[in-house]
């Protein structure tokens, strides 16, 4: 627990508009219980004789002041300037550094810098700073394209993270061609007078192309390759060995009506479902998931292996699978007609979905039939041919408990944002043509409330048997975030209260559904929100108003899952002293950085991808238009969404219309000074694709009609005298014209 208070306290005291106060309102501010107080006391102690805080006059609270030379990470931008994040937090925040001093230093370097005091505004110290080391470099290898140039050959790194050119020699050593896409690894870093030199190690192909791509992000995001010799060993000898026909202690569950649901692409299917009535007329859901830890042993190559993945990547049109294929869409995948090992969880409802026992089990089990979400939403709609009888019969009663169990989850506070989610439309080459909006049909919110439903029955019996175990955590937002998320929202025309419950935002969302705003709305909530994480804290999930929960239904495709399988196991055996033990023998904290770290990632690379492939398309639709979403404001511009494509453009100030443009944070908007029009959050906005940079990701767009309008000047009238000079005049600006 005092981990999570120093957090939480740390990440107050960083907050922008956090103004110092003493221990006890620092301590209301956070939440803190009064049983809790001893303990977050002790946190802050802890964190004061660390020197991360410091008690100033009037025994007031604040991070340390800026000392004359700090340590952090550097965060280049691509006008020349950058920005150090302090390892150790400082009460001035991140420290700007100005074009000319910034050094050699690229994005994500850890660097030493001098701090510089550049007077005083509006009462507060001003300062900045200089680079004056380079302690360890992020990276030394980069992706981009190969160009000639006059002074000669280049490479134009990917991305956001490195901005300038990289000069490179020998460009025949290995085959490289104007317009490839290459790895670069650096030999000599930037200066002020000089780029950064490299030499090309890889080709991975033409630049554009979708093969080519998928090299890159992979490259890129250092996701991994193949799996060795040892792991594909493990798997084949695994599936040689499998023999459903003899399950020894297992249930044997092949009679019941099981189904999967999925994505039409899917191979990995991990969990099932059945769904029964007791004697007492009481529903029985089961939630079956493949039992990979039968398969895959703690410490065997397979599971480093797995450990270090942490996660499958799921690309557009490609997956970096987290077990190899005999495994993953083999003999762990819960695949129509055959038997397969799995862990059930049995949990009884009654009428209103509040659960009244649960039990699990090692089963055996065959799915009846494997449905798309789609299927079975027309199987819902009454379109059932091709479909079995007693699976529509299951399908019908899934319905009916899932909105039951919604709405008791919804009365308990569970949160729902609405987020639309793009469906990218790609022909054979991978070439994205079109998009849609993703499938959004009532089936997913089935699966998604079993899944919820058996993460946090088996996290609340190993929770109390008290053993340790990897949780999925959702620390509960700051006061001073929700307080900002309050005043934002006012800007919309909607109040919240100052320190906003789980009510209370569900009622904002409610609001604001279907409107232009929602959009902006859902994101706004979604960034006032911490990161769900893994970690063995009990703390709980804010999100989904749950006091325990782990991830248990996805143990082909995370990490963290095959963790909580494990001890799970122990806990079926009467074992859950063994399960401690497991627990023990683990880093659980560092496992969970790790595995919070590589799911980031592959959301990232996900993220990246899908971006590059409809950037790809949009720069061959230059001058279309787009329907948008106002979903960012900014001295320099206006961010925008794309409804469709789900992808974010910037409109430059001087795209506005002729007029001069003040971004004004207090009222967050951006108002034209003579027109008096203004630009907010969740404004809806038509606006025309004017450029597209690739390799930066940006793309360019203007309104289709401008905000403001040339100002009309009044005509002169001119004197009898002037009259020839008049008529010059005139023919002077139609010659122009017809230029």
């Amino acid at each position: 627990m005092a981990e999570i208070f120093k957090r939480k306290i740390v990440k107050l005291l960083k907050h922008a508009d956090y103004a110092p106060l003493k221990l006890s309102q620092l301590a209301r501010a956070l939440g803190v219980s009064s049983e809790d107080y001893p303990q977050f006391k002790s946190a802050f102690e802890e964190l004061r004789r660390a020197g991360h805080v410091v008690i100033g006059a009037g025994n007031l609270i604040s991070l340390p002041p800026l000392s004359g030379r700090i340590i952090g990470t550097f965060r280049a931008n691509p006008r020349g300037f950058g920005f150090i994040t302090p390892l150790e937090p400082h009460s001035h925040g991140d420290l700007f550094v100005p074009p000319s001093a910034t050094g050699d230093a690229m994005t994500g370097d850890i660097v030493a810098a001098k701090v510089v005091k550049k007077g005083k505004r509006a009462g507060q110290m001003r300062y900045s700073g200089k680079v004056v080391e380079i302690l360890e470099r992020a990276q030394n290898r980069f992706v981009g394209t190969l160009l000639k140039q006059p002074e000669g050959w280049i490479v134009q790194p990917d991305g956001t993270s490195f901005f300038e050119p990289i000069s490179v020699d020998d460009v025949g050593a290995k085959g490289g061609q104007r317009k490839d896409k290459v790895v670069v690894e650096i030999l000599s870093y930037p200066t002020e007078k000089y780029l950064a030199r490299g030499v090309i190690i890889e080709v991975l192909g033409k630049a554009g192309r979708y093969e080519s791509e998928i090299k890159s992000i992979i490259h890129q995001f250092h996701l991994p390759s193949e799996f060795d010799d040892d792991c594909v060993e493990q798997a084949r000898r695994a599936a040689a060995e499998f023999n459903p026909e003899q399950p020894g202690a297992r249930e044997d569950i092949t009679g019941k009506v099981v189904v999967t649901i999925d994505p039409p692409d899917a191979k990995d299917f991990d969990d099932a479902i059945s769904l029964e009535k007791d004697s007492d007329g009481n529903w029985v859901l089961g939630v079956h998931i493949a039992d990979v830890s039968n398969f895959v042993s703690a410490d065997s190559p397979l599971d480093i292996e797995a450990k270090d993945r942490g996660n499958s990547v799921y690309l557009p049109g490609k997956t970096i699978a987290m077990l190899p294929e005999i495994l993953s869409n083999g003999i762990c995948s819960l695949q129509p007609g055959q038997k397969r090992f799995v862990k059930s969880a049995y949990l009884t409802y009654d009428q209103d979905g509040n659960v009244l026992s649960r039990r699990f089990a090692n089963s055996v089990c065959r799915s009846a039939q494997r449905l798309t979400y789609k299927e079975a939403d027309k199987a819902l709609k009454g379109r059932i041919k091709g479909i079995k009888p007693e699976v529509v019969e299951l399908l019908k009663n899934m319905e009916a408990l899932s909105r039951v169990i919604e709405e008791r989850r919804a009365k308990n506070g569970m949160l729902h944002l609405d987020l639309p989610e793009t469906e990218l439309i790609m022909d054979k080459s991978g070439r994205v043509v079109d998009a849609c909006p993703a499938d959004d049909s009532y089936p997913h919110t089935i699966i998604e409330m079993f899944m919820v439903e058996a993460n946090e029955a088996v996290a609340s019996v190993l929770d109390r048997v008290n053993v340790k175990f990897m949780r999925r955590i959702h620390p509960e937002p700051d006061a001073l975030s929700m307080k900002n998320l309050a005043r934002l929202v006012r800007a919309f025309g909607f109040s919240l209260p100052r320190s906003p419950g789980r009510a209370a935002i569900q009622d904002l969302l409610a609001a604001v559904e279907g409107a232009d705003c929602s959009l902006a709305v859902n994101l706004a909530v979604l960034r006032s929100f911490e990161k769900a994480q893994y970690a063995p804290l009990h703390i709980g999930h804010f999100a989904l108003a749950s006091s325990n929960y782990c991830h248990f239904t996805s143990p082909i495709r995370r990490y963290a899952d095959l963790l909580v399988h494990r001890v799970l196991e122990c806990h079926l055996q009467n074992r859950s002293g063994s399960a401690g033990d497991i627990s023990a023998g683990l880093d659980l904290t560092e496992i969970g950085k790790h595995i919070s770290f590589t799911e980031q990632r592959a959301e990232d690379a996900e993220k990246e991808l899908t971006t590059v492939l409809i950037l790809q398309m949009l720069s061959n639709r230059i001058g279309d238009k787009l329907d948008c979403v106002v979903t960012g404001l900014a001295s320099f511009g206006v961010f925008v969404q794309s409804r469709k494509f789900g992808i974010e453009g910037l409109i430059q100030m001087g795209d506005l219309g002729p007029d001069e443009w003040k971004y004004s944070p207090k009222t967050q908007c951006i108002v034209g000074l003579r027109c008096g029009r203004s630009i907010h959050l969740g404004q809806a906005i038509k606006v025309r694709i004017i450029s597209v940079n690739v390799p930066a990701r940006q793309l360019n767009v203007s309104p289709v009609e401008p905000l403001a309008k040339e100002p009309v000047r009044k005509k002169k009238t001119a004197k009898k005298s002037n009259k020839g000079r008049v008529r010059r005049r005139a023919k002077g600006k139609m010659g122009n014209l017809k230029k």
